[in-house]
């Protein structure tokens, strides 16, 4: 991180080590949201980490936030996660932040007393997150809007104070692709949850499903103005969430190979006194793991580099940084159960907790393929939405 991020980057790798690595195994067993590890993220005044200063945030670009996401990553992947969509979500809500919605919302959000999350993602879109099928319907009488719809994996799913939620556009002679986004109180009549998240891996982030039943939602609470969504999927919600993402991948690569090579450095064969260590074939996939991580992490930090600068190429070098992280976290996390025998084998091994939790990077949308395919027609001059 910048001189001026060490901060905030010394204070995440403490909540890591202190807060969240003695209660990692229990959150993942017992598919718990990490609350306390959040909170004491607030607490440091993290939750503004990319909040602009003029908002009272830290101010801190793509490249603060892909190192804070990876020191919490290497702790706990759900975790993470759960931190990375409030801070994608925060800089959608201070990207085009009225004089009303920096007071009421980035002020709380800077001082940790407000956290909130995005719900994109419904049922029948897939991995289309982009192409919200909720509909918004003006309110007779000048009362803002009524909101009807679906939205599934949403992050911190009832936890958190306010969600991001995209819908069709109100306006009824909107051309088609006319979205939104807006904002929805936790506490809004209508809200209603599905049950608790239990999944395979991040079983701690409270992935849930949500119905909008009549939701009312007040003007001064939709982003932007009508139809803006797509601006901001590209504009902001992609350069953070890839970048969240990364990090967070990344940090759980990096602590695969930090465990798989302690095994090799401390285990010994009782008949021979030999370590393991010592044997040329563990050596030599040792090496190509680090040297797996070591490359895809410097694409990351290259690219979280180049959007924080705003070169032309920076959303192409972000679809690829976290296409990247996906495929290298599952062959590191894999390579190294492998390295460790059948002890990672075993219930509440961290290897098995990593490798659960890195699968879950190539289907979160954007998936892998959906961003290599962005990717290709970037490269070949191509809108990047299209068949």
């Amino acid at each position: 991180m910048e001189a001026d991020g060490a901060r905030e980057l010394a204070a995440a790798t403490r909540i890591a080590e202190d807060v969240v690595m003695p209660h990692a195994e229990q959150w993942d067993r017992d598919c718990l949201w990490p609350e306390p590890a959040l909170r004491a993220l607030q607490a440091a005044k993290l939750g503004g980490l990319v909040v602009p200063e003029r908002f009272g945030g830290l101010g801190r670009g793509l490249l603060g936030l892909l190192q804070v996401c990876e020191a919490l990553g290497r702790a706990d992947g759900s975790t993470a996660l759960c931190f990375g969509m409030h801070c994608v979500a925060a800089a959608c809500i201070a990207a085009k932040a009225t004089a009303d919605q920096a007071e009421r919302l980035l002020a709380p959000i800077a001082a940790g007393r407000h956290l909130t999350t995005l719900a994109l993602s419904e049922p029948g879109t897939g991995s289309h997150f982009y192409l919200p099928q909720a509909k918004l319907a003006r309110v007779d009488g000048g009362g803002g809007y009524s909101l009807h719809g679906n939205k599934c994996f949403v992050t911190n799913g009832g936890h958190a104070d306010s969600y991001v939620i995209s819908a069709v556009s109100a306006d009824e002679s909107a051309p088609p692709g006319h979205f939104s986004l807006l904002l929805v109180a936790a506490q809004s009549p209508g809200l209603e949850w599905g049950d608790a998240w239990s999944g395979w891996g991040m079983r701690g982030n409270s992935s849930r499903a949500a119905v909008l039943r009549d939701v009312r939602v007040a003007e001064q609470n939709r982003l932007g103005q009508e139809g803006d969504q797509i601006w901001y999927v590209f504009g902001v919600v992609a350069p953070y969430f890839l970048v969240a993402m990364a990090g967070t991948y990344l940090g759980i690569a990096r602590r695969a190979l930090e465990e798989a090579r302690s095994h090799l450095k401390r285990r010994h064969y009782t008949h021979t006194g030999g370590a393991l260590s010592e044997i040329g074939v563990l050596q030599h996939r040792l090496g190509m793991l680090w040297a797996n991580v070591e490359r895809t992490g410097q694409l990351c930090y290259w690219a979280a580099s180049c959007a924080d600068r705003g070169e032309r190429d920076a959303l192409p070098a972000l679809c690829a940084a976290k296409a990247e992280v996906a495929r290298s976290v599952v062959q590191v996390t894999n390579g190294c159960m492998t390295l460790s025998g059948g002890s990672a084998y075993r219930d509440g091994a961290l290897l098995q907790r990593l490798l659960r939790d890195a699968r879950a990077a190539d289907v979160m949308s954007p998936t892998t393929d959906l961003l290599y395919t962005w990717l290709g027609r970037a490269l070949l001059d191509l809108p990047l939405l299209g068949e």
